[in-house]
């Protein structure tokens, strides 16, 4: 079954950040200077990032067992976390005396504009979710923010009767407004803070930018659509 409301599994709530947390000064790290001016500071370096994502492939793999995955990934901000994940099961499976067959398809949602949620989810495209009856899914997410995003595109993809949908997500967002939807897997859990980097936009801008960082307010006036 995918993420509950009930009871978050054991991996689904991740490193937890919280609301107190300072961030890191961005005077510590390198970044692109396009951007200097635009963020507050930055909410997970890099480096912990890839770590933490190594850890979840290693935990996919444990609770799925080794069966053939079919790996959907969340366009577009969950394309970099989608392709470092896969990366990490490929290579436990190369290391592995049981093969993996891993097929990775994309989706593209959209449920924000500029920083405020639309309330609704629109699948952009022609994806077709018939071709995954019968198949064990692994939807790959950028953010989990309220749930409702993530439990509508679950009801399509459950009218056609997959075999298993687990969720992984980057990030989960403390939110008042979250319906308590939990990922299966989670990288990090962070305060009501609208983040950057890492391949997660702001109107398509700060995709690269390597390090998860906290936008300013004149960050998001310049480049508001």
């Amino acid at each position: 079954m995918a993420g509950s409301s009930e009871e978050a599994p054991d991996y689904g709530r991740g490193i937890v950040i919280m609301d107190d947390w300072p961030g890191y000064d961005l005077n510590l790290f390198t970044y692109p200077q396009h951007y200097y001016g635009d963020l507050e500071y930055v909410l997970i370096p890099h480096g912990i990032i890839v770590d933490r994502i190594e850890r979840l492939a290693k935990d996919i793999m444990k609770d799925i067992g080794y069966c053939d995955i079919m790996v959907l990934c969340v366009l577009k901000g969950g394309y970099k976390f989608c392709a470092d994940l896969v990366e990490h099961l490929k290579n436990i499976s190369r290391n592995s005396d049981r093969f993996v067959s891993m097929k990775v398809d994309f989706i593209r949602l959209k449920s924000y504009r500029n920083d405020q949620s639309m309330g609704e989810m629109q699948i952009i495209g022609g994806y077709d979710l018939s071709t995954l009856a019968g198949k064990n899914v692994l939807i790959v997410e950028d953010v989990v923010g309220t749930g409702r995003t993530m439990k509508a595109l679950l009801s399509s993809i459950e009218k056609y009767k997959p075999n298993m949908v687990k969720v992984a997500s980057l990030l989960v967002k403390r939110t008042p407004r979250s319906d308590g939807f939990r990922p299966n897997y989670a990288g990090f859990e962070i305060p009501n803070l609208f983040v950057v980097g890492y391949a997660l936009d702001y109107n398509e801008y700060f995709r690269d930018l390597n390090h998860i960082c906290v936008i300013n307010e004149h960050g998001k006036e310049k480049y508001r659509v």
